[in-house]
């Protein structure tokens, strides 16, 4: 067994024998995960969020949310990465209800880099029809991204709205890098198609 693998091992029941004595009545012992893990949590959520105060709290909440659903945690995972996907479901779902105004999708589908769709964050600088134009068009790719599987969605907001590269969403969601690479692909072929429909409805 690789040694990194087995450091991670003996980590991880370190942790289970915690939350086996929280579950058992220690609630004073969850302080012990949250002192183990605050610093790398938040940094992820400061990573996604963007904004100090929101990180913060948003943290908190991640461990508010992990302690109520600890007798829900399976112990062949690794704590660590059960908690940083509580910690990126618990953004996402922050980024949705502020619905944070920074992808929009070109008239014209365009070939890029990244495949298939161009995002773009829109520019400060819009004149007063620009402004409605560009509010429209980011209500249709969100409400496109809304019909997604909630693995595609989540995965194509960590990438175009937070700009989080592919090894950082790997971490995050605790998935191989080429699992990542082949859902965005087709997540944004979902989009391609639903996008298409859309325009040929308001014929675009």
């Amino acid at each position: 067994m690789p040694q990194n693998q087995e450091a991670k091992i003996l980590n991880n029941n370190e942790d289970i024998e915690i939350i086996q004595s929280i579950i058992s009545g220690d609630i004073n012992a969850f302080s012990k995960l949250q002192k183990k893990y605050y610093r790398n949590i938040r940094a992820i959520i400061r990573k996604m969020i963007r904004n100090e105060n929101d990180a913060d709290d948003l943290t908190q909440e991640t461990f508010i949310k992990a302690y109520k659903a600890l007798s829900s945690y399976d112990s062949k995972y690794l704590f660590s990465s059960w908690l940083m996907r509580i910690a990126s479901n618990n953004c996402i779902d922050f980024l949705r209800k502020r619905k944070i105004e920074t992808i929009s999708y070109s008239q014209s589908l365009q070939k890029s880099d990244d495949d298939d769709l161009f995002f773009q964050i829109p520019s400060n600088e819009l004149n007063p029809y620009e402004k409605i134009e560009s509010t429209e068009q980011r209500n249709i790719i969100f409400s496109l991204i809304e019909q997604l599987p909630q693995n595609y969605r989540q995965i194509i907001l960590l990438r175009f709205q937070q700009e989080l590269d592919y090894n950082e969403i790997a971490k995050i969601l605790n998935i191989p890098i080429g699992t990542v690479k082949a859902t965005l692909f087709r997540a944004k072929k979902m989009i391609s198609i639903l996008l298409k429909k859309k325009q040929k409805l308001l014929n675009i």
